[in-house]
């Protein structure tokens, strides 16, 4: 094998499409969606924070199409790269705030629920930086991408152009 056979063998094949279409089939599961979503990037819950978590659910569920999006969405509001680098590691380093961290670990737990369900001192936790609203934001935030993931990842939703 040369180095050429080697290069061409491990460069990925592009997609060009998705797998299955979720959306011609049934327009109102999709329009049922963007407003739930609509709902919650509504809500009071800052746009790095919400980023964070939405990066970390994907992490967790590994959809490279979510991901990529909310890297990139995190950058153009203001992320620090290598916050984004380490978030898989959030808690071996001081990068995070409490409120973050409390964060992170709710949509750990939500994303996970089956592992284990969503613990009491997880909630407890949250509601130590939270007020009751912004608690029930994070929950629907989580619920919210996680659909999203299982949406993209069921359809093999194609990464778009770098």
């Amino acid at each position: 094998m040369t180095a050429t056979d080697s290069a061409t063998e491990t460069r990925p094949r592009a997609r060009a499409r998705a797998r299955v279409d979720l959306v011609r089939p049934w327009p109102q599961g999709m329009e049922a969606m963007r407003a739930f979503s609509g709902a919650v990037r509504e809500a009071s819950l800052d746009p790095i924070l919400a980023n964070l978590m939405k990066q970390r659910a994907s992490q967790l569920n590994g959809c490279a199409y979510c991901l990529d999006m909310h890297a990139k969405e995190s950058r153009a509001v203001g992320e620090d790269q290598q916050r984004l680098d380490v978030l898989a590691a959030w808690r071996e380093v001081d990068l995070f705030t409490d409120r973050e961290r409390a964060a992170l670990a709710l949509t750990e737990a939500i994303t996970l629920v089956a592992d284990g369900h969503v613990p009491d001192e997880v909630i407890d936790a949250a509601r130590e930086h939270f007020d009751d609203r912004e608690v029930a934001e994070l929950v629907f935030a989580v619920v919210v991408i996680n659909a999203w993931n299982r949406i993209a990842m069921t359809a093999r939703t194609p990464l778009p152009p770098a």
